[in-house]
């Protein structure tokens, strides 16, 4: 059986970026379980592992437009320091929940001066290159629930 749309595989992943610092991993974890073709994986990652077997071993370099993409300008925001609420002390790098038009979003406070904090709305992850190394664990065919559903049920997925 090969990794192809609407299979559910089980990966064993650890993420590094390009200086070699661990980004996320699923070690000590138990692996990350996902439906194959619809989108739960950044795009590169998904090309990688088309067409692999289990017990297949990928080591590959994603670039920033098959990921989480490139940093905008347009996505840093300054805003005054009295419309944030809570006894917690600001800090650059600290994240915040803000309510936006298209509902919650993360963004990471840059910079701080005076009144004004600049915040950053970007993907912690956009202008990174990406380097994973994935163990394709098991493959099963997904279910017709899991297909119109469009994710994983059971162990490793998201009904319990």
């Amino acid at each position: 059986m090969k990794v192809t749309k609407n299979t559910v595989v089980s990966i064993d992943y650890t993420l590094r970026n390009k200086e070699g610092e661990v980004l996320d991993t699923s070690s000590g974890r138990t692996p990350l379980v996902y439906l194959h073709g619809v989108g739960q994986l950044i795009p590169g990652l998904e090309n990688e592992l088309e067409g692999k077997e289990k017990g297949s071993s990928l080591n590959v370099v994603i670039a920033p437009a098959d990921a989480y993409g490139e940093r905008h300008d347009s996505l840093y925001h300054v805003v005054p320091k009295s419309g944030f609420t809570g006894d917690e002390e600001m800090h650059v790098g600290m994240q915040v929940q803000l309510e936006t038009d298209n509902g919650p979003a993360i963004a990471v406070i840059s910079n701080i001066e005076g009144e004004e904090v600049t915040l950053d709305l970007n993907h912690p992850l956009a202008g990174v290159e990406l380097h994973f190394d994935v163990d394709v664990v098991d493959l099963r065919e997904a279910t017709a629930d899991e297909i119109s559903h469009g994710h994983v049920h059971g162990p490793g997925g998201h009904h319990h």
